[in-house]
């Protein structure tokens, strides 16, 4: 083998190693390109379009049971209207939840976890939003309770088939109210009606139980884990129907 031909052979070999390399640098800033566009598209998603909560108590059940996932539509009510019936989160109206302190975490933990919740992999902030159901709107007159037990909202009685009740009890709520709801307001209840501190039970703060339409942060549409909870949330168009009309 003649000294051009080892040259010739050794400049292959230089060249053959130096495409692997450049190969395997457009391979990783393929990479890195993909996982920041996947990161801004779920950061997009997140804040304009839809975000994951999980249920921090049972005031919900059976509808949606503790430490489930739901997933919220945030276009509800900037350009989708709440609807009676809806199954709404909202933020604090105001000494609806007592004051929490975050736990202290490691810092590589807490980063982690900030990162999860600005792509919406996570709801740290879960803990200071509620979950109801809407059963008055602006200017609905609600009372409780017939002598069937009935919640009625404008004259209308509703028959609540999501309501869980304790053993031998018919009556839908264990307090009597009869209120009108404020205009940009709503009047919130659990599904489990004797175990929520919902409207009724926040008569004492600064708006009297009433949620401004303003803190909704969106309506819950589904149920994403865990998997065997899997189901569509209805608003039961049913149970409501008449209620509009007779607000005449």
């Amino acid at each position: 083998m003649t000294e051009e031909d080892t040259s010739t052979r050794i400049e292959r070999a230089g060249s053959a190693s130096a495409r692997r390399k450049r190969s395997t640098l457009l391979f990783f800033r393929d990479l890195l390109v993909i996982f920041v566009v996947a990161v801004l598209v779920s950061f997009l998603i997140k804040t304009f379009l839809i975000r994951s909560f999980f249920i921090p108590s049972a005031s919900m059940e059976q509808t949606l049971v503790q430490d489930d996932r739901i997933i919220v539509n945030q276009l509800v009510p900037d350009l989708a209207p709440i609807q009676h019936g809806d199954v709404v989160v909202f933020e604090d109206p105001g000494g609806w939840l007592p004051a929490r302190v975050d736990p202290s975490q490691p810092p590589l933990i807490a980063a982690f976890d900030w990162f999860l919740a600005f792509v919406g992999l996570s709801a740290p902030d879960s803990n200071d939003h509620l979950v109801k159901r809407v059963i008055g709107m602006p200017g609905d007159h609600v009372v409780c309770c017939n002598a069937l037990g009935q919640m009625s909202v404008n004259g209308v009685p509703l028959d609540e088939p999501y309501v869980a009740l304790p053993p031998g009890t018919t009556k839908v709520s264990e307090l009597d109210f009869d209120v009108t709801v404020p205009d940009d307001s709503l009047w919130v209840m659990g599904d489990n009606r004797y175990n929520s501190k919902d409207s009724r039970y926040n008569g004492g703060t600064p708006l009297e139980g009433f949620v401004p339409v303003d803190n909704v942060v969106g309506r819950a549409f589904v149920v994403s884990w865990p998997v065997s909870h899997w189901a569509w949330l209805d608003n039961y168009p049913g149970v409501f129907a008449g209620v509009e009309e007779a607000a005449g």
